[in-house]
């Protein structure tokens, strides 16, 4: 009957809904059915109630209708509390909306889509409760703008209804893709959800761009403008890898360097941070070309954001070798869920240096088990480059009884780990979460080459620890090729570099002690 005035007014009716979809956002901090129990028994029956009041209101008092807002309809007797309770409303629905703001943003920044921001866990017990300072500031800021530029409900309500509406679109495009994708379902079940769904909130959605010009054009705005950071970041990022990839080392050129080329090995280990899981980056290429030396224990670790909520703490680490055991060079992928909380740098290098002592136990155990046709055969290929084969160290389990005792009293693991030296008998050493002391045993025969050398390797990496851990990471610096459009110059040369200079950098977000840290200079042409 109204056709187009009655079109246009259901961008008003949409109002109705929004901030009801507020709850949602607490899915960090709350379970399914906590939410579904809460909207179901006490959300939707206080939205009918209350509609029901004013609709009950508008019918009798229908020849006034144009000055006839919620609170008239409110008895005089309750209309404070009413209104307290309306404010308490707004803050509660702000805070679930600030704190699904945190967890896309830190998600996002997980997956490499958005500049790395400081995550302030706040929780011990429950992983999703986390604070991020500068999102909460930049919040704040844009809903005091907001405020003070619109000075009218209605601007607001107009944009608050084209965002609500765009994203339940969103998430029902997103919907069909689960259907098929996740769930596996024929293509037309999901083709019959998005026609079903789409149609109804298009309709709406449509109604609210009419309203553009007064007030819907802001999250229009605000997403364009957060798009752009996040498809800049990405891009760039994505850029860096495969110039990383393709101007790696070979590991013959590691394996080549000796005192031959005045290249000397000092004590301790050399952690290199890197994005790439095989080949030697081109940033410890450079640091050696400037600075003729490295650790006498070698360890490239590459921390991985994966696509998935959580990794258990037993398939975290992936060691592996780096060239032939004498080397004393090793691999170490870390990988790290979207939602993990990412350790402090004291318990993760205690972590990985128990993880790389795991790893040469069980490769010296394999290598003794494997059947050989001849010794020369096996000598071949222990001293074999290595550079691809990986480990899950945390959930292998050695096959046969080592030579050493191992006597069970756990004891509660210190950050700092107080090592005697290698000469005695007797050593204290942390594995996982628990110490344990471990003592060689005396019946190894001297013959038992392996033994002997499996014992040498660990012992180098307890004196390389003792002698402290160095973190080597590159200080990257990325500009567009000559010959560039345009627009890519304006992305790279001066979007992304202005992110990197103002968001925080690898060493801060891995948490690493500036007293330790080695920054190798990076000039990224992409």
């Amino acid at each position: 009957k109204t056709r187009i005035s009655g079109w246009m007014s259901l961008g008003g009716v949409l109002l109705c809904i929004t901030g009801s979809e507020a709850m949602f956002a607490d899915l960090g901090h709350f379970s399914y059915t906590a939410i579904q129990i809460a909207f179901t028994f006490l959300v939707y029956p206080a939205l009918i109630l209350a509609y029901m009041g004013q609709a009950a209101y508008l019918s009798m008092h229908h020849e006034n209708a144009s000055g006839i807002s919620f609170y008239l309809a409110v008895p005089e007797k309750v209309k404070w509390p009413v209104f307290l309770v309306a404010i308490l409303a707004s803050v509660v629905g702000s805070q679930a909306i600030i704190s699904g703001t945190f967890s896309i943003i830190n998600q996002s920044q997980s997956l490499g889509c958005f500049p790395r921001v400081k995550v302030v866990h706040t929780s011990d017990k429950i992983h999703g409760q986390i604070y991020i300072p500068e999102i909460n500031w930049i919040l704040m800021i844009l809903c005091i703008a907001v405020t003070i530029g619109f000075r009218d409900t209605k601007h607001l309500g107009n944009a608050s209804g084209l965002a609500v509406m765009a994203v339940m679109l969103v998430t029902t495009c997103l919907m069909s893709l689960v259907i098929i994708l996740c769930w596996h379902k024929p293509p037309i079940v999901a083709l019959c959800f998005l026609l079903f769904f789409g149609s109804i909130e298009i309709l709406y959605f449509s109604a609210s761009l009419v309203k553009f010009a007064e007030g819907a054009w802001l999250p229009i705005l605000l997403a364009l403008f957060l798009m752009t950071i996040m498809l800049v970041w990405h891009y760039a990022t994505i850029k860096k890898y495969e110039f990383d990839l393709h101007n790696k080392v070979s590991l013959e050129w590691l394996l080549a360097l000796g005192p031959s080329l005045g290249i000397s090995r000092v004590p301790g280990i050399g952690m290199v941070f890197t994005d790439l899981t095989s080949g030697i980056p081109a940033n410890f290429s450079r640091f050696v070309t400037n600075l003729p030396a490295f650790h006498k224990v070698l360890v490239f670790v590459c921390v991985k954001s994966v696509p998935v909520p959580y990794v258990p703490p037993a398939e975290r680490y992936l060691v592996g070798r780096v060239g032939p055991p004498s080397h004393r060079s090793y691999r170490c992928i870390v990988r790290y869920g979207y939602r993990d909380v990412h350790q402090d740098i004291d318990s993760f290098e205690s972590e990985l240096v128990g993880r790389l002592e795991s790893f040469i136990r069980y490769d010296w155990t394999q290598g003794q088990e494997a059947d050989a046709p001849s010794s020369e055969h096996n000598e071949s290929q222990v001293n074999k480059p290595n550079d691809t084969e990986l480990a899950v160290i945390g959930t292998i389990r050695v096959s046969r009884y080592p030579s050493y005792e191992i006597d069970e009293n756990p004891q509660p693991a210190s950050v700092s780990i107080e090592l005697p030296t290698v000469d005695a008998m007797a050593d204290i050493i942390e594995m996982g979460h628990i110490k344990r002391r471990v003592r060689f045993a005396d019946d190894v025969t001297a013959g038992d080459e392996k033994e002997i050398e499996m014992r040498q390797e660990l012992e180098d990496l307890w004196d390389a620890q003792q002698a402290g851990i160095a973190f080597i990471i590159g200080h990257s610096h990325v500009r567009a090729k000559p010959g560039s459009s345009f627009l890519k110059k304006i992305a790279i040369n001066f979007g992304y570099n202005f992110l990197r200079r103002n968001c925080r950098g690898p060493d801060v977000a891995l948490r690493v002690p500036p007293v330790s840290l080695l920054e190798v200079g990076m000039v990224y042409v992409v």
